[in-house]
């Protein structure tokens, strides 16, 4: 199982990676695993706000739907259109072309609340 120790992680499985002002998020590659197929995900409008621990979408696997819960609060700049036509680049590549949204954070110390590598593993394994 990879775990990247340059990211940060939430006790559901999303991983937030910051650029500057701004967060990258996905979902880890246990989530992916633990899914299966990824054949959907359902993103947020750019521009939608929202509160550390809200929902922002889902994702369809083909065992089941999973919410994904946003890491930190903020505006939802990007997302991934990619995923679109391409939604099992989750399951190969959940760092990289995997990634979801991309949100301008609204409150960096909920940073502080987030679990390095080392903690996310000892959740997982």
């Amino acid at each position: 199982m990879n775990i990247p120790t340059d990211l940060q992680y939430t006790k559901d499985h999303e991983w937030i990676r910051r650029e500057d002002d701004l967060a990258v998020l996905g979902i880890t590659d246990f989530a992916q695993s633990e899914l299966g197929d990824i054949i959907f995900v359902e993103f947020p409008d750019v521009g939608a706000t929202f509160k550390q621990g809200e929902v922002f979408g889902t994702v369809e696997a083909v065992k089941t739907v999973a919410d994904l819960f946003m890491p930190v609060a903020g505006e939802v700049v990007e997302v991934n259109s990619s995923l679109e036509g391409n939604p099992e680049q989750v399951n190969s590549d959940p760092y990289g072309l995997g990634w979801m949204v991309k949100v301008r954070i609204a409150d960096s110390s909920q940073l502080d609340d987030l679990m390095g590598a080392s903690e996310y593993k000892d959740l997982v394994v």
